[in-house]
């Protein structure tokens, strides 16, 4: 009788753990629509980003242009609870951490060591279609972009 319970219990967390992920927007693959972006001269773009659940984690990875023209690939693995982790695969970025702000929105900030160098909001739109990455970069001039992505 122990086993079952014990068995119905694991399988009920289970069950909450893929419901918690799959009510996250986010989830998924997006690719970008330059038409719809406004990416100014000289800003590297994420062609592809794919969110994916990664253990406790959420594993972002993004496919891209830098902006010297070479192609990119960044990956970052963790929560969204405004900590930053580790970026793998960009080199102005080492750090990023991301907060949601209602179901449908998150705030980032990208930091190279322990200063930010961008930060911005992600907003997937109500019918989950697409989303707009609205991003500042900060240096010796702010430079703003936005990028729009449909989801695949």
């Amino acid at each position: 009788m122990k086993l079952r319970s014990l068995i119905l219990a694991l399988l009920l967390c289970l069950l909450a753990f893929s419901f918690c992920f799959a009510q996250n927007p986010n989830m998924g693959t997006w690719k970008l629509n330059e038409a719809r972006s406004k990416i100014p001269a000289g800003v590297g773009k994420s062609t592809t980003v794919d969110y994916s659940a990664a253990g406790n984690d959420i594993k972002i990875t993004a496919d891209g242009m830098s902006a010297q023209g070479q192609p990119s690939r960044s990956e970052w693995t963790g929560k969204f609870d405004a900590k930053p982790y580790p970026v793998v695969g960009d080199p102005d970025v080492t750090y990023r951490a991301y907060r949601t702000k209602g179901q449908r929105m998150l705030l980032f900030a990208n930091m190279k060591g322990d200063k930010t160098v961008s930060n911005g909001r992600i907003d997937v739109a109500k019918d989950g279609k697409s989303r707009t990455v609205d991003m500042t970069y900060i240096g010796s001039k702010k430079v703003h972009a936005k990028f729009v992505y449909d989801k695949q």
